[in-house]
């Protein structure tokens, strides 16, 4: 410690810095303030983070599609495919169809007496690379929106008039969906 405040001592700034003496008229240059602080604004790429509300909520991004209508598959892979919607994910705009978009999974073995196996799952595809299907006219259209006499909104296929929203068909997508559950549970 001694030897350390004994350097100090030694070190005199007024009277030479390596060999030059400093010049007591020797000033930094003035420094402009900025009249307007400029804000750092950091650009992430698309997929390092979602787009959110001023909440902090992810943005839910509405679609033409929901769980239990019929699409068809008009670009990728599957182009030309049809199917039944099973799940829908509004915050990435991507939805599940049933069969369409297989992917392989290697499953383990949970206990000793079970073996390992590979199992298909269907994997999210984005909603805008599918159409609505109408099975009665065998057609794909895209979707218009109307207001009913009753004051309902419901959607309808633009080249057959055809209705899809129903208080019918909803119910059935949801029975199906919970029969899907159960099956799954069970086995």
């Amino acid at each position: 410690m001694a030897a350390l405040q004994s350097s100090f001592i030694s070190l005199n700034l007024s009277s030479s810095f390596l060999g030059q003496r400093l010049s007591p008229s020797l000033q930094l240059p003035a420094i402009k303030p900025r009249k307007q602080p400029s804000s750092i604004v950091a650009k992430l790429k698309r997929w390092e983070r979602k787009e959110c509300k001023p909440n902090s909520l992810p943005v839910l991004h509405e679609m033409h599609v929901r769980v239990g209508d019929t699409v068809k598959v008009i670009s990728g892979n599957d182009k030309g495919k049809i199917g039944e919607v099973t799940t829908v994910m509004k915050h990435s705009s991507k939805i599940v169809v049933k069969d369409i978009n297989l992917k392989t999974k290697h499953v383990k073995s949970r206990e000793e007496d079970e073996q390992g196996r590979i199992i298909k799952i269907g994997a999210p595809i984005h909603s805008s690379n599918v159409m609505l299907y109408s099975k009665e006219k065998n057609v794909a259209s895209r979707v218009g929106h109307k207001t009913l006499d009753n004051g309902k909104r419901v959607r309808y296929l633009l080249k057959t008039g055809e209705i899809i929203d129903s208080a019918e068909s909803w119910k059935r997508a949801v029975k199906e969906k919970e029969k899907s559950t159960e099956v799954a549970a069970a086995s």
